[in-house]
């Protein structure tokens, strides 16, 4: 494409929807109209541009136009508690629905890691002496030791607030550094569910496995579930950098990367709800079978969330992306 008679045939349509655009008053009806043919044909200029004959000055300017001018059309809006609603009724339960192949095999595979090293750590005396001393072991394990009081070292509302924090920073990263071919992602998957293992295997082999079951199962099934869902959205971000589909790897990403911020809100919320259980729950006095109901109750609701609303959503087309009026125009692209 010749670049100088692209600009010489396109320039004055250029300059009318600046024209058009620098108004101070309000548009007719006609002026209207044509603003809005000016700013679908400037949208396929500067495609054009950008595939053919890529031009910084000029690819800027007609960036800025078509910027303008969608936001002259679209016209501005402001988020409210509508947009609250809509996103934990449809939006998030559609997002996590949606990425449930991903996550649900994540979740599956980690959790048989964790019990795996759990069982590895409970049947082998030697690996038991290289994580620490026998009376280190003991004063974690014993009645009273560091694993029953490690819920109720501080104050509950400070601890569940600890507690979140760390459980969201965890979820952030999982969702953030998917975007590096998910390698990040398995990591920290790793490191938790070593974490857990360890703690299953020294409580099993001193003989107390039903007190750790009932310290953690109260929280940790619905803390485990938001950590799977960010990791397998993580990873599905990942996979978009290998293959984007039929979609530019751009748009792609894009899409990913919203859903994948939008998850993170709601995932924040979920969390905060499992860290409220961990802090005023599972140190409670309540009988082990009582704390461990609270839990899985918490854990169907979450479920039931995902798989009626979720699914509901997404049958009737939700992304889990923002609304088409905010996202950025995708432009055609040329042959």
């Amino acid at each position: 494409m010749d670049l100088d008679v692209f600009v010489t045939a396109h320039r004055a349509e250029w300059d009318r929807l600046e024209q058009l655009l620098g108004r101070g008053r309000k548009l007719t009806g006609e002026e209207a109209d044509e603003l809005v043919a000016l700013y679908q044909r400037t949208s396929t200029h500067l495609s054009l541009v950008q595939s053919s004959a890529p031009d910084p000055m000029l690819t800027g300017r007609l960036t800025q136009l078509v910027a303008r001018a969608r936001a002259t059309v679209t016209g501005t809006r402001r988020a409210g508690w509508r947009d609250a609603a809509l996103f934990f009724t449809v939006g998030f339960p559609a997002a996590v629905y949606r990425s449930r192949r991903w996550w649900i095999p994540t979740a599956l595979l980690s959790t048989a890691l964790g019990v795996l090293i759990g069982w590895w750590i409970a049947t082998h005396p030697e690996v038991q002496g290289a994580i620490a001393a026998p009376e280190q072991l003991k004063e974690l394990t014993k009645p009273g030791g560091e694993y029953e009081t490690y819920y109720s070292s501080n104050p509950a509302g400070s601890f569940a607030a600890q507690v979140w924090t760390n459980n969201a920073q965890a979820a952030a990263m999982c969702l953030v550094l998917g975007v590096f071919l998910g390698i990040p992602v398995l990591w920290i998957l790793f490191l938790n569910m070593a974490n857990l293992g360890v703690g299953l295997g020294l409580m099993a082999s001193a003989g107390r496995l039903d007190v750790f079951l009932g310290l953690i199962l109260p929280h940790g099934l619905l803390e485990l579930t938001a950590v799977f869902v960010a990791a397998g959205t993580g990873l599905r971000l990942g996979w978009t950098v290998i293959d984007p589909g039929p979609r530019t790897r751009r748009t792609a990403l894009a899409e990913q990367g919203r859903a994948a911020l939008g998850m993170a809100i709601g995932l924040a919320v979920v969390l905060f709800v499992s860290g409220l259980i961990e802090g005023f729950v599972t140190p409670s006095g309540l009988p082990t079978w009582a704390r461990i109901t609270i839990g899985v109750v918490a854990e169907a609701a979450f479920l039931i969330y995902v798989f009626v609303l979720g699914r509901r959503a997404a049958r009737a087309g939700e992304l889990g992306d923002v609304e088409a009026a905010d996202r950025t125009a995708t432009l055609p692209t040329a042959a």
